[in-house]
């Protein structure tokens, strides 16, 4: 019963991810046809400006919606049985944070969006680097908790720096760019983007979904562990550095994207039930999904487009109310 609902959850899913992702190449302010659509990708003559639009624009960050969303899912999916704690995100030990350092750094000194992007990836990175280095997270004896507590501590660090960056930065040029950039938006992303972070999202999202049978045991002790054959540091160490590169690479492409890393999980846990094998794939399809619909709705509900970052908050948090509603408080 359990196998065949996960099936049928994953198939319409899937399902309607395609069709929405081809509604979406379809819709903003340059409209497409949807006769126009087939024609350009069966390779028939059509209008210039419609294969710019749709091979140049929409069909990267249509792809790169779909990948970040995908990878924030399933890495906070996988931090949050890491963790034992339902509230854990993707930036929980600090990656976003110092992400947001790079770029506004980036910004500050008058680099262009591929200087933000590798700033910000390497910015990132470094954070994960910290954390490893502040509390030894590879080694055996380490607890998880101070594997968190140095993120928050590395996490707060970054975050006075990104504050201390807008500060110093000119009000009326340099501040507007850096605070836009936060909210995170998908308008930047090309074809060079994709070559840029799609490679690290997908790499990391690989590796989390390769390991989702192992994911039921990371949150036990380490003689638990032992007893069922699994190598807990090297389990754990595995899912950091892999949900590090997904959100390192999706805050350098994207900016922070908030929400989806916290609420998809749980959606995907009352669809499919609390088995990581079944929640990884299932974050994945719901995450890719999620963010194609929101970002669609960020470039199409008014001219100027909304940061993304507003859409998933004015969503996410009404959805996570009737979780709580619905779950009598009591989140797994």
């Amino acid at each position: 019963m359990v196998k065949k609902r996960y099936y049928a959850v994953m198939t319409g899913t899937i399902i309607v991810l395609v069709i929405f992702a081809l509604y979406a190449l379809c819709k903003g302010q340059y409209m497409i046809s949807f006769e126009e659509l087939v024609r350009a990708f069966t390779g028939k003559q059509v209008q210039a400006n419609v294969i710019t639009v749709l091979f140049r624009i929409r069909l990267p960050r249509i792809i790169m919606a779909a990948a970040a969303g995908a990878g924030l899912s399933a890495a906070g999916a996988a931090f949050q049985s890491m963790f034992a704690n339902p509230l854990a995100t993707p930036d929980t030990l600090g990656t976003s944070n110092g992400a947001s350092f790079g770029a506004a750094l980036a910004i500050l000194l008058g680099a262009g969006t591929a200087g933000i992007q590798v700033s910000a990836l390497f910015s990132g990175l470094l954070a994960i680097a910290l954390v490893f280095l502040v509390s030894g997270a590879s080694r055996r004896n380490v607890s998880i908790l101070t594997v968190v507590l140095s993120g928050m501590v590395i996490s707060s660090l970054f975050s006075a720096l990104v504050s201390f960056v807008k500060f110093v930065a000119d009000p009326n040029d340099v501040l507007p760019v850096i605070t836009y950039w936060l909210m995170g938006s998908l308008s930047s992303i090309n074809l060079k983007s994709l070559y840029t972070g799609l490679p690290l999202i997908a790499i990391g999202t690989f590796i989390l979904y390769l390991i989702r049978y192992r994911m039921n045991v990371i949150s036990l002790s380490k003689e638990e562990a032992v007893s069922l054959g699994v190598n807990l540091p090297v389990v754990r160490t595995v899912v950091i550095v892999s949900a590090a590169l997904i959100t390192a690479s999706v805050t350098a492409m994207c900016g922070v994207i908030s929400w989806i890393g916290l609420l998809i999980p749980h959606i995907s846990r009352m669809l499919v039930g609390n088995d990581n094998s079944r929640v990884i794939p299932c974050s994945i399809v719901c995450g890719g999904l999620f963010l194609v619909v929101i970002d669609t709705l960020a470039r199409t509900l008014t001219v100027s487009e909304i940061p993304v970052s507003i859409l998933t908050s004015i969503v996410g948090a009404p959805v996570f109310i009737l979780l709580l509603k619905k779950t009598g408080g009591v989140l797994k």
